[in-house]
């Protein structure tokens, strides 16, 4: 159903693909895989008609095809569920769904009855229940994946592109999803999907493709190959292991942060945990348990109903996240395009944001040589690979643009971090980096806590794990008590303490 042949992309002096090709088959699910700038994103903007190609040829059903732009590939039946969302936070999901071809009535007025009724419908299919009529803005990050799903799906596409749409969904929304592209897969729909999570690849895919570097690597059947070779194409290496060792033995450290007292809402679970010096305190459960809400809630950036939090011995609880970076606490948040990075901004300004201060020279000027210095010694710490700091951060890959959150904090001096999600829509081989990094940092005497959705994650790099269950921690493991099964139990039967 669909050949892409040659393609050629270049910004600039940067060659981004170098005569890729994609053959994807009518009723199956081809993987599209590579790293992080491997050049996926940029293969299937040029299919959507987002981005032109430079070289290459495009044909759909054997016709050769030449999108000017994204509505040119809608009518040709390409629809893409895109990495970034791409939805208008102050418009309903409905709005969302039908924005730019809207149905209307035989009066030309708009028709909100038929457009809801198709909205609940294609939702439906997805067999979950999104509040309609509330801005998208008010949704959870998984509702909104969900709209963004829908929206492609109301297309009726014969060519489907799914980048990254299970990065937000819990485990049982994920088997929802795979649902309905097995539906699709019996209507014909050919599907090209993206995503870094190899264990989805072998569930739900047919065939792979694989690119490295912006160039073609191969293809195989799903069948044909397993997960070591597969990492071996991507990333040009073996991987032997993911998760750097852990120490054999944790010496007795002192209490950096110790929380009591813990109740989200009014009435709610009471919970308690402690973090030592130099460990990594992992931070599992089902999404919606209150595992970030916990981390937030000792740095004044959710309001629990109450929480007591002694921070280096010093009992005065935060009131809000600067008095929380200025006692030594920084945040790499779930969503860092939103809320880590300001990402028109270069590597440089974004790892001095928080921290201008030190590079005064006079009351009104910056030591810009003392503030390029510093941010060059953080980038080599932490191995972003960018060609210089004053590099723009949205044209990095999504492990570096991680690796600037982290750098900022290091230039802050914030010896105690909380990452959220910090591996979410990231490469295996920048995740093995990054996971590096989190025991160079320990090692250094820093203190983690990591929350994470990915329970292997959770098992080979905490050192504790606290386990959340409807809004409180339920339990806390360590030892070879951290396994899927003892973590998995408490999770989803722990006993919760309320109080009257």
């Amino acid at each position: 159903m669909l050949e892409m042949r040659g393609i050629r992309k270049a910004f600039g002096p940067v060659k981004v693909l170098h005569g890729v090709d994609l053959e994807v088959r009518a009723g199956e699910v081809h993987a599209l895989l590579g790293e992080n700038g491997a050049g996926k994103s940029t293969m299937m903007k040029i299919l959507c008609g987002i981005l032109k190609a430079d070289e290459g040829t495009i044909r759909i059903d054997g016709r050769e095809q030449d999108f000017a732009h994204y509505d040119d590939a809608i009518a040709a039946g390409v629809g893409i569920v895109f990495q970034e969302f791409s939805l208008i936070p102050y418009l309903t999901a409905v709005e969302n769904i039908f924005l730019g071809r809207e149905k209307t009535t035989s009066f030309g007025l708009l028709n909100r009855r038929a457009m809801r009724t198709r909205a609940r419908e294609v939702l439906g299919k997805l067999g979950v229940d999104v509040p309609l009529d509330v801005p998208v803005a008010d949704l959870s990050v998984a509702e909104q994946q969900f709209v963004e799903i829908a929206k492609a799906l109301s297309l009726d596409a014969r060519i489907l592109v799914l980048d990254e749409p299970t990065a937000t969904l819990t485990p049982g929304e994920v088997e929802h999803l795979f649902k309905v592209m097995a539906d699709l897969r019996q209507q014909g729909v050919a599907m090209v999907f993206i995503s870094h999570h190899l264990d989805e690849i072998f569930e739900i895919c047919d065939r792979i493709t694989v690119l490295r570097d912006g160039e073609y690597v191969g293809t195989c059947e799903v069948s044909a190959i397993d997960t070591d070779r597969l990492v071996e194409m991507m990333v040009g290496r073996r991987i032997e292991n993911n998760f750097p060792p852990k120490p054999t033995a944790l010496p007795d450290r002192r209490v950096v942060i110790d929380a009591k007292n813990i109740q989200l809402r009014k009435n709610g679970p009471v919970s308690s945990f402690q973090l030592h010096q130099g460990e990594i305190l992992g931070f599992a459960g089902l999404v919606g348990s209150g595992r970030t809400e916990t981390a937030l809630s000792i740095m004044g950036a959710y309001p629990a109903a109450a929480v007591e939090v002694e921070i280096n011995g010093d009992p005065k609880r935060p009131a809000n996240p600067k008095e929380a970076l200025e006692r030594g606490i920084g945040l790499l948040p779930e969503s860092r395009k939103d809320q880590g990075l300001i990402t028109s901004f270069s590597i440089m300004q974004n790892v001095s944001v928080n921290n201008y201060g030190k590079y005064r020279a006079m009351k009104y000027f910056l030591d810009l040589k003392k503030e390029l210095e510093a941010t060059r010694s953080v980038m080599k710490d932490v191995q972003v690979k960018a060609p210089g700091p004053n590099v723009a951060v949205d044209t990095l890959s999504g492990g570096n643009q991680q690796k600037v959150v982290i750098a900022r904090w290091l230039n802050h001096n914030t010896p105690i971090l909380i990452f959220d999600e910090p591996t979410r829509g990231i490469d295996v081989g920048a995740k093995a980096e990054i996971y590096q990094l989190m025991r160079n940092l320990t090692e250094d005497g820093y203190s983690i806590i990591m929350i994470s959705s990915e329970l292997p994650e959770v098992i080979g790099m905490s050192d504790r794990v606290c386990v959340f269950r409807s809004g409180a921690i339920v339990a806390t493991v360590q030892g070879d008590a951290i396994n899927s099964e003892e973590i998995m139990t408490h999770a989803t039967t722990g006993k919760v303490r309320y109080v009257a």
